[in-house]
Formats: structure tokens, C-alpha cells, sequence
């Protein structure tokens, strides 16, 4: 055998010694034995387009490393080959099914291009990845998985400019917030629609809690506008943003630091459409902030799953509180009555996280605290009914201490999902009720291990 060198190219070639094993079937300088290509392929290599590929395939002219002449095409490159010769390729080019699409040139080693995008659109201030407003199966998925507490902390994108349809230099630009639900819900309701997407990175948090938290602000507002080159993007000077977004950012702050006029959109994403064809202008109803009895229950799965490990602790300090009593600690009370405090704990559960929500408008009371603890009381009586035969009358009372108490704690905590509250409300609440309710759980304790030493 023998490799040889050749000029531009970094290595040696191989070239095989003695005689080729098969013959060829062309009498190809390019082939030293036959590779059982298809016609197809022998018509490529033979064919004299070649030559007009591009620059310098030149079969007749050999080089020499000192033993033999040997054929090389020091210049043409596929790339070059390929787009100049369409006719002459077919899915049988080479042996194997047909090769896929050629990559992207936006493609970027150590990036990887998201489902979501549909394909690129070429500005002033360079590509803009253009998104589809139809949702794959797959953000569905994601978006249920979410609501159950799973991958919550990677449900983001990366924030900067999207386009949507044909966005050109005057389709108007709508802002939002780098959490992937709240991203997904505005494209689905952008189809049709010609339209920039301007993204913030509010590290994946919606936005209005983003804004609650100064996370959806001016300031990351202007610096967004300024890294996204949006200026050079669309000739007009408007920025559409949430109506929720308001308490976080400051429309003269946003004209001042990038000139861009804010112009205040509605509160929900499916309202787009007609607040667009209406020139930009909001009706009453747009403005109107509501909390439907589906509304409420869509946030219910959030609310459970963030139980899912304390209550692994709590259900195991039950039961080693039921199993405490005269002698020492027994297992078969551990079980019997544990069980019984579980119940307890899964009704208090159920009253705080699910009936106090799905109930909200009709529980009387202002503060949430007070609606969870009589949701409590009442669940709880009704497992007390359940649960009086085995059970004596100090072991019933702390149970339904036991359930008010867990209700009252869950319903305080669905404060922050609400439009009825104001930070400086849920901490005045918290600070009445946290006491109370620890005190409940605390007569809970004593009433439960006391009833097993008193007998």
C-alpha cells in the first residue's frame, strides 16, 4: 500500500498496492476497483459537468508522489459539485436511503434549533427565528407537566426577538415574558397575525408575578430593545405590552431610556386579535381581570404538587405519633391510628387545596385563612362522622383541629394565584393567621398523644 501526499490538503491519501479485485465497469481513473455503485452514481462522477462545477476538476492532468501518476481533483468541493449538477442527482446517488435535508445556514455549532421554530427571517439586525403558532403535541405535554409541578424551573426559552407569519418593518411588536406557558399562549394566539414577539427574561416567571417581582421591568425592557437591535428591526416606535405588566414597568422610564412609546395591550393573549384590529385600542372587557371557576381549578395540580414532599415528613411524623402512648410506643397503634391522622391530614388537603378554590366566591369571609379553616371545619366534621365509632371524643377534637388547621394553612397559600389580594394584604393576613394556625396544630399534638396515655 501506499500514501501519498497532496497539495492542499492536510494528511496523506491511501492508495491500495496490486491489482483491484473486481473490474471495473468504466474505465474510471477515479475508481482503482469496482465499489458496485449504481448508475446513477458512475453517470455523477463520469459526467463532464464536473468541469463546470467550478474551478479546476481537470481528469486528463495526473500528479506524481514519486512512483505513479495518480488523479486528483485538488479544488472541487461537494458543495461546489452539488448545486451546479441538480439533474444529475437521485436518491440512489449512493447506496443507503436518501440523504436528509442539508443543514441550516443559521445552524451554529454547540446550538441546538427548538421545535418551535418554523424557520428564520433575514433583518437588519440579523436573523430572527420565526416560531409556529400551532402547538406540537410535545408543548402540551410540557405545559401539563408544569402544571403538576414537574420541570417547573426549566420551563423557559431564551429571551430576545421572534418573529411570527411575515413579520416585516412596521407589523407591530407584543412583549411577554420568558416563561414557556406564557410564550406558548401568545403564539397560539397570534395565527394569522404578522407580528414581532419581543421576550424578557424574567428567569421563567409569568408576567405578572414577574412584574410583581421587578423581574418584568423597564429596565430589562430597554436593555432587551437595545441587545435585539429592534430599532433597526421595525420603523415604527411602539411596544405592546401586557396590561399586567403594569405594576412593574414605567412607560415614561421605557420612552426615555430606549425611545420606544408603551402601549398598554389586554389582559389575556386571546384578546389580540380584535385589540389589533381595533387600532390598538382596548374595550372595557379587555381591562376586566376575571377568576372563573376554571381559572381557579387550572391552578389546583400546582398547588398539590408543591405537598408532595413535605407531606412524605408529616405522614411519617403521624404515625409515629400514633404509635406513642402507656406502653412507650406500640406498632399496631402506630397503624391503627395513624391511619386515622392520615385521613385527617388528606381531608385538611382536600378542603384547602381543592374545595377552597373551586368554593371561593360563595365561602364566606374576606381572608383566605378564614375560608380554608371552615372549609377545614367542615370536611373535617364530616370525616369525624365517618371516623366516630373507633375513635373517642378527645382523638375526634384533634383531628378536626388537625384538618381546619392543614385547610386554613393551603387556602392562605392560594393568596398569590388570586387577583383578590395585594402583597401588603397577604403579609398582614399571614401574620395574624401563621399564629393561629400553629397553635391548632399544636392542640392537635398534645390532644392526640395525650388521648393514647389517658386510655
Amino acid at each position: 500500500m501506499a500514501f501519498i501526499s497532496a497539495p492542499g490538503l492536510a494528511g496523506k491519501l491511501y492508495v491500495p498496492d496490486g491489482r483491484p479485485l473486481r473490474s471495473k465497469k468504466h474505465p474510471c481513473r477515479d475508481c482503482f476497483e469496482c465499489q458496485q455503485c449504481s448508475d446513477d452514481r458512475c453517470s455523477l462522477c463520469r459526467s463532464e459537468t464536473m468541469a463546470a462545477a467550478g474551478r479546476g476538476y481537470d481528469r486528463g492532468k495526473p500528479m506524481r508522489d514519486g512512483l505513479r501518476d495518480v488523479d486528483y481533483a485538488s479544488t472541487v468541493t461537494v458543495s461546489e459539485i452539488l448545486p451546479a449538477v441538480p439533474q444529475a442527482i437521485s436518491p440512489e446517488t449512493c447506496c443507503g436511503p436518501k440523504p436528509p435535508p442539508a443543514s441550516s445556514s443559521y445552524e451554529r455549532p454547540g446550538y441546538r434549533r427548538l421545535p418551535f421554530v418554523a424557520g428564520f427571517i433575514d433583518t437588519a439586525a440579523g436573523p430572527v427565528p420565526r416560531v409556529a403558532t400551532a402547538l406540537a403535541p410535545a408543548d402540551l405535554i410540557g405545559a401539563a407537566a408544569v402544571r403538576c409541578g414537574i420541570g417547573r424551573n426549566r420551563g423557559t426559552i431564551a429571551p430576545g426577538l421572534y418573529a411570527v407569519g411575515a413579520a416585516a418593518a412596521d407589523s407591530p411588536v407584543l412583549v411577554t415574558a420568558n416563561y414557556k406557558l406564557t410564550f406558548d399562549t401568545l403564539r397560539r394566539e397570534l395565527t394569522g397575525v404578522d407580528a414581532w414577539v419581543l421576550v424578557l427574561d424574567t428567569r421563567g416567571v409569568n408576567v405578572w408575578c414577574a412584574a410583581g417581582k421587578k423581574l418584568f421591568s423597564h429596565d430589562e425592557l430597554a436593555l432587551r430593545v437595545q441587545r435585539t437591535g429592534l430599532a433597526r428591526v421595525v420603523r415604527h416606535r411602539r411596544l405592546i405590552l401586557p396590561q399586567l405588566a403594569a405594576t412593574g414597568v414605567s412607560a415614561r422610564q421605557v420612552k426615555k431610556k430606549c425611545g420606544f412609546e408603551v402601549v398598554w395591550g389586554p389582559v389575556r393573549a386571546r384578546d389580540i386579535h380584535n385589540f389589533l384590529r381595533n387600532g390598538m385600542k382596548a374595550e372595557q372587557a379587555m381591562r376586566r381581570v376575571s377568576f372563573t371557576f376554571g381559572e381557579r381549578l387550572v391552578l389546583v395540580p400546582v398547588e398539590l404538587s408543591i405537598l408532595l414532599k413535605p407531606t412524605a415528613v408529616i405522614l411519617a411524623a403521624l404515625f409515629l405519633m400514633s404509635g406513642i402512648g402507656g406502653g412507650i410506643f406500640s406498632f399496631e397503634a402506630a397503624w391503627a391510628r395513624g391511619l386515622s391522622a392520615a385521613a385527617a391530614y388528606a381531608a385538611g388537603v382536600l378542603a384547602g387545596a381543592v374545595a377552597t378554590p373551586a368554593l371561593l366566591p360563595w365561602i364566606p369571609g374576606r381572608a383566605f385563612a378564614l375560608k380554608g379553616a371552615l372549609t377545614g371545619t367542615a370536611v373535617g366534621g364530616l370525616l369525624i362522622f365517618l371516623l366516630r365509632t373507633g375513635l373517642h371524643a378527645t382523638e375526634l377534637s384533634a383531628l378536626l383541629f388537625l384538618t381546619a388547621a392543614v385547610s386554613s394553612y393551603l387556602a392562605m397559600n392560594f393568596t398569590g394565584s388570586t387577583p383578590f389580594t395585594s402583597p401588603s394584604g397577604v403579609e398582614k393576613e399571614m401574620r395574624r393567621a401563621i399564629p393561629l394556625q400553629a397553635a391548632a396544630l399544636l392542640v392537635f399534638a398534645l390532644a392526640w398523644v395525650g388521648s393514647a396515655f389517658a386510655g
